[in-house]
């Protein structure tokens, strides 16, 4: 029985590697699969977010008798109005202190290797850097690489204009019949399982659903929060590019662990490029927030805390960022959610057939 059971596993890893090298062989039959793929992708996560935080409110909508499309209708015309008040009131600073970024990156540069050679000229760190030591010279030429680099990173988004109108033209398509008719998707998904399955998918699809929705909207719901907190703080601070620098904070901080220090580097640079003491009290502020996101807003957001042990997330973080940069390390947890829970149903149903036998 052993060598039977060995040699089925052996013929079905030699017949999935065979497929691989066969696909591979005929990859131009499908490169325009892969090409739809990859056009959609984008804009069905941008609606996918959207869904789960506005389901909530079309659900309440419709409890109160009315018809779910008209309640999708009438969002939309609400979030229009949002985007037209966004455009006049949020957008030209927003976008003046991109623009104003983008062209002042030499003078940045400039104006932080100063601030480095001025720290280092006033002994504060001489009593623990050895004089012979070039730490800062080559700290000062990591940071203009890596301001650099951001800098022809974010000139690069304005020339995507195709793209960017791709995803305007079809993600609110998507939201919208995802909105009107996201309760059968789930429904309808089951219904290509056998009979005697299609419990335990309706189970794994409404447990995948709360799990995303949770996740979604509480990550939302605590990262404006602490949007907010860090801009009144940066206002208050006069730091620079305050705006643009919580918008930023605002999208890392979607990045569990890791996000609130990728958050906190551009933040603490700028301010040390206007002086020392604008970093640590811009730090200063950055930690206050934090401490007000995890111990009083995040409990009463999140029902219960992820089931992740740490190690996992910090090389699930490793695995998203090497496939797909900041975007794979955002969407890497919510799909180990999934993948989790899928595998555990199959898991606990094979364990259950057997027990049945």
């Amino acid at each position: 029985m052993i060598n039977n059971k060995f040699y089925r596993i052996c013929t079905a890893i030699i017949l999935l590697l065979l497929i691989v090298y066969l696909g591979d062989k005929v990859n131009f039959i499908f490169s325009p699969l892969t090409s739809l793929i990859h056009i959609i992708i984008i804009p069905l996560l941008i609606a996918g977010f959207f869904y789960y935080l506005l389901r909530p409110l079309v659900d309440y909508m419709e409890r109160h008798k009315m018809k779910r499309a008209l309640s999708v209708l009438i969002i939309y015309v609400v979030i229009a109005l949002i985007m037209a008040g966004f455009s006049v009131l949020v957008w030209p600073s927003l976008r003046e202190q991109l623009l104003n970024f983008v062209e002042n990156a030499p003078v940045l540069v400039t104006s932080l290797s100063d601030q480095l050679a001025e720290f280092e000229r006033s002994g504060f760190l001489s009593k623990y850097i050895p004089e012979d030591s070039d730490l800062f010279s080559r700290f000062s030429d990591f940071l203009s690489q890596g301001i650099a680099q951001v800098t022809d990173y974010v000139s690069g988004l304005f020339s995507v204009v195709s793209n960017l109108v791709i995803i305007l033209a079809t993600f609110p398509i998507m939201l919208y019949y995802m909105l009107k008719e996201g309760s059968k998707f789930g429904t309808n998904l089951t219904l290509l399982l056998p009979r005697r399955y299609r419990k335990d998918g309706e189970e794994t699809v409404h447990e995948i659903d709360e799990a995303l929705s949770s996740y979604i909207v509480g990550r939302v719901i605590v990262n404006v929060a602490l949007g907010i907190l860090m801009y009144i703080g940066f206002l208050f601070l006069g730091l620079p590019y305050a705006l643009l620098l919580t918008a930023v904070s605002i999208v890392l901080n979607f990045i569990p662990y890791v996000g609130a220090l990728l958050a906190a580097i551009p933040v603490v640079i700028v301010g040390f490029i206007e002086s020392p003491s604008m970093a640590i009290w811009s730090l200063v502020i950055i930690v206050i927030a934090q401490q007000i996101q995890d111990n009083l807003i995040s409990p009463y957001v999140y029902g219960k805390q992820l089931d992740i042990h740490p190690l996992t997330t910090v090389i699930l973080l490793l695995v998203g960022a090497d496939l797909g940069n900041i975007l794979g390390m955002i969407i890497v947890i919510p799909l180990y959610m999934i993948i989790k829970i899928i595998v555990r149903k199959i898991h606990y149903r094979i364990v259950e057939d057997k027990t049945e036998l």
